[in-house]
Formats: C-alpha cells, structure tokens, sequence
C-alpha cells in the first residue's frame, strides 16, 4: 500500500457522502417527483452501506491496519451497491450509471496495478449485468413542467420536449446531479491524493538529509578515532617533558604555577581521549552512571571550567528537587561542552561573564547560555548546525573554523529527541542565547 495517509480513512470519508447522497435522492424521488420506486429493498441497502462504513471507522479507530486486499474488498462492496440501487432504478438507463467509473478510478489511484484492473472488470461485468436485468424506472408522477419548459426554452424548441414528456426533464436532472456528485468526489479525491504526495516528498527530503548527515557523523567518528591513538604520543611526552622541567624549576614559583596548568591540561586531554576509545563499541549504561540531573550540569560544568580556567561562568540552575535521575552519555556532555565553548570564544574580552541557565521539571530540560558576543545576522541563523558552518570569524571577517562543534552538538540534541536554537538577545547591550530544549525520557534510567 502506498502512500502516507490510510487510504481506507479516505474511503470512509467519501462512503459518508455517498450514503448522504443517496438519502437525498431517494427522498426526493418519492417525495417530490413521487416515483413509485420500491422503497424498502432500496432504504435496506442503503441502511446497509452506512452500517459497514460506520464498523469500518471503528475499526480504523482501534488501530486497525488495512492491506491492499481489504480496500479492494470495500470498493467492492461500494460497487455492488451501487448496482443493487440501480437494478431497482432503470439499470443502464438511469443517469448515475457512470458512477461505476468511481470505484475504478479509486482503485487504481489507492492500489496496485492488478486490482486496478480486477475492479475495472467487476465495473464492466456489472454495467453489462443492468444493460439487460433491472426494474424498469417509473415515470415521475410529480410536476416537472415548470423544469421541462426551460430546457425547451434553452434548447430552442418545445416539439421534441412534448414527445418525450417528463422523461427527457428526469434524464437531464439526473444527468446534472450525477455530475455535481462526481466532480466533488473527484475534487475530494485529488486534493487529498496531492497533499499526500507532497507530505511524502516532503519526509523523503528529510530522510535522505539525516542519511546524508549520518554519513557526515559517520567520517567525523572515523577521523576522530585515529587522531585519538596518534594523539597518545605526543601527549605522553609532552607530560614527561612538562615533569622534569616542574622537577628542574621548583624553585620558580611563578613558572611552577604555569607548569601545573599546563599539566592539568595536558592530563585532561589524556583522559579525554582515553573515555572516547573506552566507549568505542560500548553500550548505553555499561559503565554510566546514574545521576541527578543537577548533579550532572554541576560535573560537567566543573568539567568545563578545568578546561577553561580563565572563563567566568555564571550558573542558575532551577528545577523540583529530588531533580530527575538521568544517564548522560559523553557524546550528550561533549554537545554541551562545545556549546559552552562556542559562547566562551564570541564573550571572550567582555568583562560580563558568561551565564550558564537550566531549569526543568519531570519531563524535560531547557538550558540557556548566554553571551555577551556580536550576535548572529539573520542570514547565518539558517544556516547554523549544518556541516559545516561556523560563525567564529577573524578581525578581517573570514571563517576561523568549519563549525564542526556546533554541526556535532545539534546532530547529537536531535538524535536525544531535542534541538538547539540560537537567536540574538532581546537585550541593548547585544549578546546571543543558545537554547537547548530536551526531552528527559530518552536520558532518564
């Protein structure tokens, strides 16, 4: 079955007119044209139709899930219908014959090829059926003189409209209102079949940028692996070189202060490569821990600061206590971790420190990270978070980096159920806030 909406939802709503419809014409066929129809058979079927379609609903509101085969079987049952109503209505000789072409178009615009065909040859079958059994359709016992005279009139003579009496007037009202059915069935039909198509379009473009994105992710992940095992190396010996300087000069206290933050450092990006080969092939929760929410900003946050000893940091976090239990992966820490680095270099010279805000309730988190920096131009807004995009430029306006930190942050969000979303302060001292906004259910134990 094709398609993004259930073609069976569809079919349900076009049964509903077409029962409609048929009440309004049998009524006025007795009532105003009082045609001696025979009226029981023809309320029972109709009686009939609308029982199915309305079991049909309750089906699909249970959650049921149609196949090809099931659809076909109901634009069967509309077909036998149809013809059971015309057999007690004229046959072939009644104007809404050419309904038959409904089921027929519906098949082969919801359905596979073969059942196009088999409904195209139950119409036919059927069509040929009324050409030689059916009940005769009785002449109208109503006044259509009134009606008849004007297609006299339009049609520039009255001779032929007298030989044919009231018969021609019915055939042309029945003609008219046969129309007026199929082209609001046909218009229906369309219009849904076209926004369908473009709601699909539209998940296929969305589809092949996240395989697109992936991929990207995918290289990173690769590059990122190798330059782990080759950055070993120089980092041991950068800690071998920075200890026996520390041992040479100990009695220098200014250079001994700079040795120890350089070792820190040094140390910090060895651990940091150490947890991202740790977690190569490791499963979600092997060897996390569980945390309060809280508690988790708060290590991360202490995290950043060794990395930036010099960035001032402003922190509110605000939420119901106990604050929620989550596992944070290191790739979640790692997005915020380059938010927070992101903001640091645009605040970087502005004596306002950066502001670090999180508040949350059972369900969800929102962070905000606030600077002091030029801001975005709106022209870069829609183009943040893509591979690869960055907006740290040099004094001369020239991209500093490939925004690899910011494309990684927002694909990590997005894959956790959130997003991010960076816009300008509403403030006159300037400034951008980046909001992450992020579902706990996929964090949480």
């Amino acid at each position: 079955m094709t398609g993004t909406e259930n073609p069976l939802r569809r079919l349900v709503a076009l049964r509903r007119v077409e029962v409609l419809t048929q009440v309004v014409v049998l009524i006025l066929a007795v009532a105003w044209l009082r045609m001696p129809l025979d009226i029981v058979p023809m309320a029972a079927i109709i009686a009939q139709l609308a029982a199915i379609n309305l079991a049909t609903q309750w089906r699909l509101e249970m959650g049921h899930r149609p196949g090809d085969g099931e659809v076909f079987a109901h634009l069967l049952i509309d077909t036998v219908i149809l013809s059971l109503l015309l057999y007690f209505a004229g046959g072939s000789a009644n104007p809404f014959i050419s309904l038959f072409l409904l089921p027929a178009t519906l098949a082969a615009a919801m359905l596979p090829a073969r059942h196009a065909w088999a409904m195209a040859g139950v119409t036919l079958v059927a069509y040929t059926f009324l050409m030689f059994w059916n009940l005769p359709l009785p002449q109208p016992q109503g006044d259509l003189a009134r009606f008849d005279q004007l297609l006299a009139r339009a049609t520039g003579g009255a001779g032929e409209h007298a030989a044919h009496g009231s018969s021609f007037a019915l055939h042309v009202l029945g003609m008219w209102l046969n129309f007026l059915i199929s082209v609001g069935v046909v218009a229906f039909f369309v219009t849904r079949m076209a926004a369908a198509l473009e709601a699909r379009e539209r998940e296929l473009s969305a589809t092949r940028e996240e395989a697109l994105r992936n991929e990207q992710i995918l290289s990173l992940g690769t590059l990122a692996a190798g330059a782990a095992h080759q950055l070993g190396t120089p980092l041991g010996t950068m800690a071998v070189v920075l200890r026996e300087l520390e041992l040479s000069h100990g009695d220098d206290t200014a250079l001994r202060d700079d040795i120890l933050l350089l070792r820190e450092q040094v140390d910090r990006c060895k651990q940091t490569i150490s947890q991202i080969l740790a977690s190569t092939g490791q499963r979600r929760g092997d060897s996390l821990q569980s945390l309060p929410l809280d508690a988790c900003l708060h290590r991360l946050l202490d995290d950043w600061q060794t990395i930036r000893p010099h960035a001032q940091l402003c922190v509110t976090l605000h939420g119901p206590q106990p604050a929620p239990q989550i596992v944070a992966e290191r790739t979640f820490e790692q997005a915020l971790l380059n938010l927070l680095d992101n903001a640091a270099d645009a605040n970087a010279g502005h004596p306002d420190a950066l502001r670090f805000a999180a508040d949350w309730d059972a369900d969800s988190c929102r962070i905000e990270i606030l600077d002091r920096g030029p801001g975005v131009d709106e022209s870069s807004r829609n183009r943040l978070g893509k591979a690869f995009f960055s907006t740290k430029n040099d004094p001369g306006g020239r991209p500093l980096g490939l925004g690899i930190g910011l494309f990684l942050s927002n694909a990590t969000i997005e894959r956790f159920g959130g997003k991010v979303e960076l816009f300008n302060r509403d403030d006159p001292h300037g400034g951008a806030c980046t909001r992450v906004t992020l579902p706990l259910k996929r964090l949480k134990v």
